[in-house]
């Protein structure tokens, strides 16, 4: 083995989340609860990455994602790949892309905003095509991605 290289062991069935940014790991980490999940969970945080400079990858064995967590995940870290593991082959691999329309993921920053006030799920869209910025379709109201609040009972 090269002394250069570290070598994480492969899961036979799961979900490999890879190209996190390192300063949302965290993040993904508590937007997940992985902290209660039974499932053996690899984390690798600060890797050398040529493309990102550093990077972070999540291997969670017998874990699969429905397309509501993906988006919520999309969130927080959007742009990162996601990889479905089955007899220790990758059977897809894709980006997580944020959809153009999120309802009921992300809570509106603005206290004057309906759905701060009546039962009610938030509806936003991204401000422009691969922004960084939501924005509240009752409101009008504009939030960066890093200042998003999520809804927890997604």
């Amino acid at each position: 083995m090269n002394k250069k290289e570290m070598m994480v062991a492969a899961i036979e069935n799961g979900t490999v989340l890879d190209h996190i940014p390192s300063e949302r790991l965290f993040d993904v980490v508590r937007m997940l609860h992985l902290e209660n999940m039974p499932n053996a969970i690899t984390i690798g945080f600060n890797l050398k990455s040529a493309v990102m400079g550093s990077k972070s990858i999540i291997k969670i064995a017998d874990k699969y994602f429905t397309d509501e967590e993906l988006d919520q995940l999309s969130v927080v870290a959007p742009n990162i790949t996601m990889c479905v593991i089955k007899d220790y082959e990758i059977i897809e691999k894709r980006p997580v892309v944020m959809p153009d329309e999120l309802v009921g993921l992300v809570r509106c920053p603005n206290s004057k905003c309906i759905t701060n006030n009546e039962p009610m799920q938030t509806r936003f869209r991204l401000v422009t095509p691969g922004a960084h910025a939501l924005r509240c379709s009752y409101c009008n109201k504009d939030v960066e991605l890093g200042d998003v609040c999520i809804v927890e009972n997604v």
